[in-house]
C-alpha cells in the first residue's frame, strides 16, 4: 500500500497510538543508552496491527510517519511480509522485524524490545556459558515468566538464556526461537556481543520488564567484577 494512501494508519491525536508512542519510547530508549547510534527498536501490535520503526535511522529523531505497519498474522509465513503501510522516505524496516515476530507467535507479546545495553553486553561476557543467572535481588519480583504473567519472587533464581550472534541480525531468528521454546518462562533473550530482546503482553509491561532486566544485568556484572557470588544458595 502507498504511503499516499495509508498515512491514516500513523496519524493520530492520540498520544498512546503506537505511531505516536513508538518515537517517544525510542526517545527515552535513546537516553538510556539502549539505542545509540541507530541501533535497537521497539514494535508494538495492537488488534491485528504492527508498528515497527525503521532501520538506520537516529532513534531520538523518529517521528510517527517513518513507522512502517504490517498486518498481524501475516497472510503467508513463508512468503515475503506485506505491509499495510511504507514511508515515504526511503527507509528499509527494522532488522529485528523476525525477531520480533517471535515474540509474537511465541508468547502473544503486544510489544517487543530490542536493545544494545552495554549492561546487557557484559552480562554475556561474564557468563561465557548459555545462561544469566542471579538470585535474591528485589528487583527480580519485577520481572514476569513466559506468558503467564506470573511475577518471581526474591528467592527466585532469574535465568536468561543466551544465544550467539550473527553478522546480519535476522539469521538470529531462529536460534531466537529455539531459545525461547528451551526456556518457557524465561522473560527476554541475551544476545552475546550484541544486546537483548524483551517482550510483554503491552508495551508498558515490555518497558517496565526490559527496565527490572537492565538493573539486574548491571548489578550482576558489578558483583561478578567484584567477586561476589550472584547465586545463594540460601538466605539470609
Amino acid at each position: 500500500m502507498a504511503s499516499s494512501d495509508s498515512d491514516a494508519l500513523v496519524t493520530s491525536s492520540d498520544p498512546l497510538h503506537p505511531a505516536n508512542l513508538i518515537p517517544e519510547l525510542c526517545r527515552g530508549f535513546y537516553h538510556l543508552g539502549w539505542v545509540t547510534g541507530t541501533g535497537g527498536g521497539i514494535s508494538i501490535r495492537q488488534g491485528d496491527k504492527v508498528y515497527i520503526a525503521p532501520s538506520g535511522v537516529q532513534k531520538e529523531r523518529i517521528h510517527p510517519t517513518h513507522m512502517f505497519v504490517l498486518p498481524y498474522p501475516q497472510p503467508s509465513p513463508h512468503a515475503d511480509r506485506v505491509f499495510l503501510r511504507r514511508p515515504a522516505q526511503n527507509l528499509k524496516e527494522s532488522a529485528c522485524t523476525p525477531l520480533f515476530w517471535n515474540a509474537f507467535e511465541l508468547r502473544d507479546a503486544g510489544s517487543c524490545i530490542h536493545t544494545h545495553s552495554q549492561h546487557a553486553v557484559m552480562a554475556t561476557l561474564l557468563w561465557p556459558e548459555k545462561e544469566f543467572r542471579i538470585s535474591h535481588q528485589e528487583m527480580i519480583k519485577g520481572v514476569r515468566i513466559g506468558g503467564t504473567g506470573r511475577a518471581l519472587s526474591f528467592l527466585d533464581t532469574l535465568v536468561v538464556p543466551i544465544i550467539e550472534n550473527t553478522p546480519n541480525e535476522e539469521d538470529l531468528r531462529e536460534s531466537m526461537h529455539e531459545a525461547m521454546v528451551k526456556y518457557p518462562d524465561a522473560a527476554g533473550v541475551l544476545v552475546r556481543r550484541h544486546g537483548v530482546y524483551v517482550w510483554g503482553s503491552d508495551w508498558e509491561k515490555a518497558k517496565a520488564q526490559t527496565e527490572c532486566l537492565d538493573y539486574l544485568f548491571e548489578v550482576g556484572v558489578k558483583m561478578k567484577l567484584a567477586g561476589l557470588p550472584t547465586i545463594l544458595e540460601s538466605y539470609p
